[in-house]
């Protein structure tokens, strides 16, 4: 080595040994961490990143991805070939059942009379079209009990009906965009959390992530209410309603922080939030075409007709739905072999769910946790690792109509959580990492009440404190694939990532596209991914696991 060569090589080398040397001081004792592998994949993963191109071309050029649309099987398809550029190993798709798959081939929506204006909306998935433009009348319809049903009888027909009253629409005054602190970490250490008004006949998210609901579907709950929107929207079209217009729901969102009781209404401002997940099966485009629009078009609208002048709406919506000769739903599956030959039949997997919903490219949900974990695979390529276990990824199908993907892989290859009836593979599994909360960097990890792997994920974080990894959550959190490892009593973690505005703005809007996605959390979040898997195929022994569940029947 030349002297200037030897020059420019003396910093890295200093910086290198600084950090072993601070890494093993921090290091309990209990686990031995390799420092210069890791030191490799930070400087892979902070430094010649791919990440946002990964981002770009799944939400940019095959974005939304609806399963069982065109464009999450060409997204699959590009995925493989990265894979096989990379050097993966065992790259392929494993199908499952899913229904009829479903895309939006056009919409346009205006309102012609009392004046002319563009409607900002967008349809409800599966929803059926309208057969070319129409030209209809407007009529407010507010149908509570069974007795209101007669008010409407014989009105309706060749009509698009508003189906909810006007919505005061506030200040957008409150916290939007979050990044976790100190009273953030330390609410994350409460057990259960706090719960502030979110859940009220509907669906609230926590910081965590998580869904609560106060009811299920019995009773006067959630699941009557459900019975009745379908009687109503069965009457509508009895009657001959020609669309139905919608606001939206709701909901609020939790502003994340330590006073989980403060909440906000998801903000206005042309971001809209589609409802509506008509059918898949037999039945799929019988209903009637269902569109969701900006909260102050809409409201426009019903002040127009409660002053007693007629309004009238231009519309057109183009579907296509798509029978299921094969199986409509995927999976996409690729590998890093392990290399020792005791444990390289044990398996260390990273997963996020692929599919996204329609109302704009996924970008935030979800291409962006699907890239982290790509990101991840490919540093470990990059910086020649050789796990111990095999590393698997698994993008999954199916995610936004009830983790239908992860479970299908679990009960393909570990077992049957309703029985509980195991398969050889569930013995195999050292751990399951998940990220699927947004464009945020990691802040953490949530336990899954399994405090056995408290010390461990804490270790392994002091090499990342650098880089603002330092929470542990000990609860358990919901709503997204990890859940259907954590059924059949598999140790699967979701990751702690800052919200932003994931809850508040991008979650299933319009707005869900590659410009909300932030650049410098995105490096970051790959890389400690990269870390934590090359640390969970290293270690001597798998991860602890809980105590397995009861049979669900």
């Amino acid at each position: 080595m030349d002297n200037a060569r030897m020059r420019r090589a003396i910093p890295a080398l200093c910086l290198l040994l600084a950090f072993h040397i601070a890494a093993l001081i921090a290091q309990p004792p209990s686990e031995h961490l390799d420092y210069p592998a890791i030191a490799r994949i930070r400087d892979e993963g902070l430094n010649r990143s791919q990440v946002m191109d990964h981002i770009s071309w799944l939400s940019d050029v095959y974005g939304p991805r609806l399963t069982g649309s065109p464009a999450i099987l060409q997204a699959s398809d590009w995925a493989l070939k990265k894979f096989s550029e990379w050097g993966l190993v065992n790259a392929h798709r494993e199908t499952w059942a899913f229904g009829k798959g479903w895309t939006l081939v056009r919409f346009s929506a205006h309102m012609i009379e009392p004046q002319v204006q563009p409607l900002i909306g967008f349809p409800g998935s599966w929803t059926p079209g309208t057969n070319g433009t129409i030209r209809a009348d407007v009529v407010r319809v507010q149908i509570d009990s069974d007795t209101d049903f007669e008010k409407y009888r014989g009105k309706l027909a060749g009509t698009i009906v508003l189906t909810q009253p006007e919505r005061p629409v506030p200040m957008l005054d409150g916290v939007i965009v979050h990044r976790m602190g100190e009273k953030d970490f330390a609410e994350a250490e409460t057990v259960p959390p706090p719960r502030g008004g979110g859940a009220r006949g509907g669906r609230g998210r926590g910081s965590d992530g998580s869904t609560s609901t106060d009811d299920d579907n019995t009773g006067n709950g959630r699941g009557a209410a459900q019975a009745f929107a379908a009687k109503v929207a069965q009457f509508l079209k009895t009657e001959g309603v020609v669309a139905v217009f919608n606001r939206g729901s709701d909901n609020v969102f939790y502003s994340i922080g330590s006073d989980l009781s403060a909440v906000q209404q998801r903000p206005d401002g042309g971001t809209i939030f589609p409802t509506g997940n008509a059918s898949r099966g037999a039945d799929a485009g019988t209903g009637l075409p269902t569109v969701t629009l900006a909260v102050e078009h809409y409201n426009r609208l019903v002040r127009v007709l409660a002053k007693g002048i007629p309004a009238k709406v231009e519309l057109n919506v183009e579907t296509k739905f798509y029978d299921e000769t094969t199986p409509n739903g995927f999976n996409t599956i690729a590998e890093i072999p392990g290399t020792d030959p005791k444990l390289k039949d044990e398996v260390v997997m990273l997963g996020a769910h692929f599919d996204s919903v329609a109302a704009a490219t996924g970008a935030t949900d979800n291409a962006a946790g699907s890239s982290a974990m790509m990101e991840a695979m490919r540093i470990l390529q990059a910086v020649a690792a050789r796990p111990r276990r095999t590393i698997r990824i698994a993008l999954w199908g199916g995610e936004e109509q009830g983790l239908l993907g992860s479970r299908a892989y679990v009960r393909e290859h570990f077992g049957n959580p309703a029985t509980m009836t195991l398969k050889p593979e569930h013995a195999s599994l050292a751990v399951y990492f998940n990220s699927d909360n947004g464009t945020g960097r990691i802040r953490g990890i949530w336990l899954q009440g399994n405090p056995a792997v408290r010390s461990i994920f804490e270790g392994w974080m002091k090499p990342l404190a650098d880089l603002g990894v330092v929470a542990t959550g000990p609860r358990s959190v919901a709503s997204t694939d990890h859940v259907a490892f954590d059924a059949i009593g598999l140790p699967g973690f979701q990751f702690m990532v800052d919200r932003l505005e994931y809850n508040s703005r991008t979650h299933h809007s319009n707005m869900d596209v590659y410009d909300r996605v932030q650049r410098d959390d995105m490096i970051q979040q790959a890389t400690v991914i990269a870390v934590f898997a090359y640390n969970a195929a290293m270690r001597e022994e798998k991860l602890p696991r809980k105590q397995l569940p009861t049979p669900a029947q």
